[in-house]
């Protein structure tokens, strides 16, 4: 050993030593470096009660397992306890003497032995992973009790380090779960800037994006910083409109934090801690109690461990007289000195007792890293069991351990505590993962104040890493209180929610946290609050008026009921009836001369063809099913085949009988067994077309849902095109036969000008349906319907009228016209 030599603060001799790194003291002095003097040894100044516990708690587990008769049966375990100050210097300097033994070996044989077998800490990540540089060297074992770094588990660096804390990995993610699931999606997060709050806040930003959460700054203190460093940071905090802030600060770092935000009053804000300080109960003073009360954050499980606290309250410095630590804790407990003072300071006795004191040393009722620090001894002496062969632990009988130096090798102390599983006094297992840490459990504890007013940890729910996703973090329904004592629950987003029919629309340069809201399309919803896409809905559903949930198309088709239905049938109807009224007119007056001259029978089946054509143009109104689909074309098909038919053949016959020569040729083409025929194979025709075209094609119902989005155009699908067109156009053969036939004949005799009416009525018809054609393609929904009934009803009515107005006016209004003379003669 060369220059000054650190000395643990505590110290016993024993068969096997276990090292001990605790921030006993929280300031450190860095000597000035002029590189021409020996540096001066450091300062470390300020003792910290709460490790000093970590140490204490350390040596009573090492007492307790020296008075056992189960573990370690007859070899005795020393201890050696070194301040680490909370600085990597410091730290480095603890190693090295944990380390070496106390003489001087310079130019002596250097024994490789350590003078430890494993070392417990330290309680920052910085400083553990110091100390893991220099003995993992030498594959001493380090178990951690505080050190948190998810970077610790990486084996190939680290690979004779252990915890019995859980790493930050999960840490990190249970905090973005947290802030999720309460609905905080912009936070403020400020950090230690060192390995643990480094490593600590990159995981959890990293875990914040995956779940949707905004990070609106994201600052770094450290303790050595200067006071203008962390005031800068307060003001950024106060800054910022997040009102949730995500501490991952180590205590010391927490405290220059809080002291600058009481100087600047930040109050109101939500804190998120990590479990570095969530539970520090010095923190919890009545001056930060304005800033921190309603605080949440994780931590693992308290428990109690039977016997510290009496263990505690026996510490004296008539211990060891000689004991500065000692002496010191005692003086800054009671604020009292062993020397005489010159500023009249209290002369400490040595006989004030503990028991009337409340600090973090004597406050054992959230015992949390402390039962780290003692799982952590007992690990190490399982694994020292278990190498030197002592038996099955736990078993209460003789045994004997085969004791020898060279056996308690540091890499075989290493390899045991990797198999290490036992059971404490408490109930609770402690083992190692391939990485060397415990299993991943939280508490999440709330900052609550009880009726006394003194702030306790109330938990209000947990985190366990081993269970499935989706059911690691749950909370048990306990009251919350929240920041500045109000039981309602502080909303930090960067925008406002967006309500259902709403969806998030980012706004370029800024966080996806903010946004603004656009109104979901026509036919996409958004049913949720902050619907960052709209879905579209169904084909055969519509978005309602505030597009949040999808309902049913409106479904269409010409019913009876509306106006255009109702007005249809009326005029088809009518036009039936009309039809009918005619026919009795024919029928009353059938022996009279005009009747005769009009082909009687073809005249009365024109009529009735006439009749099926007005009431077929029902079938087309109503909602479509199967059957009407299929009724609907095939009876339109053959009514006016069968019109077309008897009019045609009543042209045939007007034409053969003015332009025969001779009278006697003209019966047997003029013959009615001839004109029925013509009629009958006209319309069978007809017929054969539609029963091909219902037995290859049929029409069917269908659901066109693509003409109009917002509502479904229910139809009959025409099944063939080929054999609607078909229809169509076979009508419109005979239409186009009986035009150029009654054309022909346009210029007969005046008094009977029969071919004249039906040229009118073709031309009309043809007109009809010639404009149809561009209507029916182009119209949409139910008017495409109600253009075919109206082609219907037009093309009926024109036959009607052209055909039979004339014939009925003589018979009605100038019967004197109605003779044989009139209907023969000739005028040249």
């Amino acid at each position: 050993m060369l220059g000054s030599p650190g000395f643990p603060l505590l110290a016993k001799e024993g068969d096997l030593i276990i090292g001990g790194a605790f921030s006993i003291h929280t300031q450190v002095s860095n000597p000035p470096l002029s590189f021409t003097d020996t540096p001066d040894p450091l300062k470390c100044s300020r003792i910290n009660f709460r490790e000093f516990r970590f140490a204490q708690t350390m040596i009573f587990a090492i007492e307790e397992i020296n008075n056992s008769s189960s573990l370690l049966p007859n070899i005795s375990v020393g201890y050696k306890v070194f301040d680490s100050c909370g600085s990597t210097l410091a730290s480095t300097r603890a190693v090295m003497g944990l380390m070496n033994g106390e003489e001087r070996t310079l130019r002596k044989t250097c024994s490789s032995q350590s003078s430890v077998q494993a070392i417990i800490g330290a309680s920052e990540s910085s400083s553990t992973i110091v100390m893991l540089q220099m003995c993992g060297i030498f594959q001493i074992p380090v178990i951690s009790y505080f050190a948190t770094c998810a970077c610790l588990s990486n084996r190939k660096e680290y690979p004779s380090f252990f915890r019995t804390i859980p790493s930050d990995y999960y840490q990190s993610r249970a905090l973005a779960k947290l802030v999720k699931h309460l609905g905080w999606t912009w936070v403020g997060a400020v950090r230690s800037d060192n390995d643990y709050g480094n490593n600590g806040m990159a995981t959890f930003i990293a875990a914040a994006n995956l779940e949707g959460v905004c990070i609106e700054y994201s600052e770094a203190i450290s303790r050595t910083d200067p006071s203008e460093q962390v005031a800068r940071v307060v003001r950024v905090i106060l800054g910022g409109s997040a009102r949730v802030l995500v501490a991952f600060l180590s205590y010391s770092e927490m405290d220059a934090l809080l002291e600058e935000a009481l100087n600047q009053n930040l109050t109101g804000l939500q804190w998120v801690g990590s479990e570095s300080w969530i539970t520090a109960g010095h923190l919890t003073n009545k001056r930060y109690s304005a800033i921190l009360t309603g605080s949440m954050g994780f931590t693992i499980r308290k428990t109690k461990i039977a016997g510290l606290q009496e263990f505690l309250l026996q510490v004296n410095p008539s211990q060891d007289p000689q004991n500065d630590v000692l002496r010191e804790f005692w003086e800054a407990t009671f604020d009292c000195s062993f020397q005489p003072s010159l500023h009249g300071q209290t002369q400490c006795s040595g006989s004030e007792r503990l028991q009337d004191i409340s600090n973090p040393f004597t406050d054992v009722s959230e015992l949390r890293i402390s039962n780290n620090v003692y799982k952590a001894v007992y690990a190490v002496a399982h694994a020292l069991h278990n190498m030197l062969k002592c038996g099955q632990s736990g078993e209460v009988v003789n045994q004997s351990c085969a004791w020898k130096d060279h056996l308690a090798e540091p890499k075989q102390v290493v390899k045991h505590l990797q198999r290490v599983n036992f059971t404490l006094w408490s109930g609770e297992r402690v083992y190692f993962d391939g990485n060397g840490d415990p299993a991943a459990t939280y508490e999440l504890v709330n900052w609550q104040k009880n009726r006394e007013g003194e702030t306790v940890f109330v938990a209000v729910g947990s985190y366990d890493a081993s269970l499935p996703n989706g059911k690691q973090f749950t909370m048990n329904g306990i009251n919350i209180t929240w920041a500045a004592e109000t039981l309602k629950r502080p909303q930090s987003v960067c925008s406002e929610s967006c309500p259902p029919g709403f969806r998030q629309a980012v706004i370029k340069g800024k966080p996806i946290c903010c946004f603004s809201c656009i109104a979901c399309a026509a036919g996409e919803i958004g049913n949720l609050n902050n619907s960052a896409e709209c879905s579209q809905c169904p084909l055969e559903y519509w978005s309602n008026e505030n597009h949040s949930q999808c309902v049913p198309k409106v479904i269409e088709f010409l019913s009876f009921g509306e106006t255009m239905g109702a007005l249809l049938t009326t005029f088809s109807l009518f036009g039936a009836s009309l039809t009918v009224v005619v026919l009795c007119v024919f029928f009353r007056f059938r022996h009279t001369p005009l009747v005769k001259a009009s082909n009687s029978e073809l005249s009365f089946l024109l009529l009735f063809s006439l009749t099926l054509c007005f009431l077929c143009s029902l079938t087309f109104i109503g909602q479509p099913t199967e059957w009407s689909c299929m009724l609907r074309h095939t009876a339109f098909g053959i009514t006016f085949a069968l019109c077309m038919s008897c009019v045609l053949a009543k042209t045939i016959a007007v034409v053969i009988a003015f332009k025969a020569k001779r009278p006697a040729n003209t019966v047997p083409q003029c013959s009615l067994p001839l004109q029925r025929t013509s009629v009958l194979s006209c319309t069978l025709l007809q017929v054969l077309v539609c029963m091909l075209w219902l037995t290859l094609a049929p029409p069917f119902p269908y659901k066109n849902a693509a003409h109009a989005t917002e509502r479904i155009i229910l139809e009959c699908d025409v099944g063939s095109p080929v054999g609607f067109w078909a229809v169509l156009g076979y009508i419109g053969l005979l239409a186009a036969l009986c035009f150029i036939l009654a054309f022909l004949a346009r210029k007969l005799p005046d008094n009977f000008n029969e071919a004249k009416f039906i040229t009118f009525s073709m031309l009309i018809f043809c007109a009809v349906w010639v404009t149809f054609i561009p209507t029916y393609v182009s119209s949409p929904g139910k008017f495409t319907v109600a253009v075919e009934i109206f082609a219907i009803l037009a093309s009926s009515f024109g036959l009607l009228f052209c055909i039979y107005a004339p014939k009925c006016y003589i018979l009605l209004l100038k019967p004197e016209r109605n003779t044989k003379k009139d209907m023969m003669g000739r005028n040249q």
